[in-house]
């Protein structure tokens, strides 16, 4: 009868006895998945998209494909909006539109959310304020110019009215509906703590609606930047769409690029003014920010 023997168990290395570079105990970290890509700056990766389209611009209307009837190159709109800045004319035009841009958004942010508040706050608040702003939504607020004509003139009211109307309604719809989405589980939470209800919509209510608020300010902003366009070509006699109204009368392409770049650049300073406050007033929201 033969006995048959196993091979000998071979030890497996106790994590202990691994030394690292100095003879202690060295572990090597783990790395996400997802940060194992390459890594190239965000700032490089959010450039190159515009970079390429100049690029490809330029090309284009170097080799003759884009006309400057058409549309002039960079390097002429580059060269014109130098010259409006050297004599002034660009700066004065929009010291003029930033005076409108800001006076229009602040009017409609005091009636949109006063409104919003009523109406998501009280139900007899929306019953007598929500059908009616409804039904204005649907206007379109350009169809307005003429009778705001009418109504102020042909001075700096219309087009701040014009902004105001442009701001009101979007803000609404977002305050309104981030009052209406807090949970309810937190309001039972905040009663069941002897919360009043003012400290139930100053503690509960309006912080969760904040994230709605600033969606829709942002939002209304880029709005209020597309009303001035609009609101600066009737009657005006300055600001940045009555240099745009005067290019056109002129052919000038070029200096209507420049004005558009330049109405481009305040809107996206508005929204970075914007975003930055989101991230300092809504510290406490964890958010998903891409991988």
């Amino acid at each position: 009868m033969s006995i048959s023997h196993a091979p000998p168990r071979t030890p497996k290395p106790d994590i202990s006895d691994i030394p690292g570079k100095d003879g202690s105990l060295e572990l090597e970290p783990l790395v996400p998945a997802s940060s194992r890509r390459t890594r190239v700056p965000r700032r490089l990766r959010r450039t190159t998209g515009p970079v390429v389209l100049v690029l490809l611009w330029q090309v284009l209307s170097a080799t003759g494909v884009l006309t400057s009837d058409v549309l002039a190159s960079p390097g002429r709109i580059a060269r014109v909006g130098g010259d409006l800045i050297a004599d002034g004319s660009l700066a004065s035009a929009m010291g003029t539109s930033l005076q409108r841009v800001a006076a229009g958004p602040l009017l409609g942010t005091l009636v949109g959310t006063g409104l919003a508040l009523v109406s998501g706050l009280f139900r007899i608040g929306e019953d007598l304020v929500d059908a009616p702003v409804q039904m204005l939504r649907t206007v379109p607020f350009v169809g307005l110019i003429p009778l705001f004509i009418i109504w102020f003139g042909i001075g700096e009211a219309p087009k701040i009215a014009i902004i105001t109307l442009g701001v009101t309604f979007p803000l609404y719809l977002n305050v309104y509906a981030g009052i209406r989405g807090v949970d309810s589980h937190l309001i039972e939470a905040g009663e069941s703590l002897g919360l009043s209800r003012w400290g139930l919509v100053r503690h509960v209510v309006l912080p969760g609606a904040l994230p709605g608020a600033l969606t829709g300010l942002r939002y209304s902003l880029g709005i209020a930047w597309l009303a001035l366009v609009f609101a600066e070509q009737v009657n005006a006699d300055s600001g940045i769409g009555f240099l745009m109204v005067q290019a056109r009368d002129f052919l000038r392409t070029d200096v209507i690029v420049v004005c558009l770049i330049v109405y481009a650049f305040l809107g996206l300073l508005a929204d970075f003014v914007v975003r930055s406050l989101e991230r300092l007033l809504l510290q406490w929201r964890p958010t998903f920010t891409g991988r």
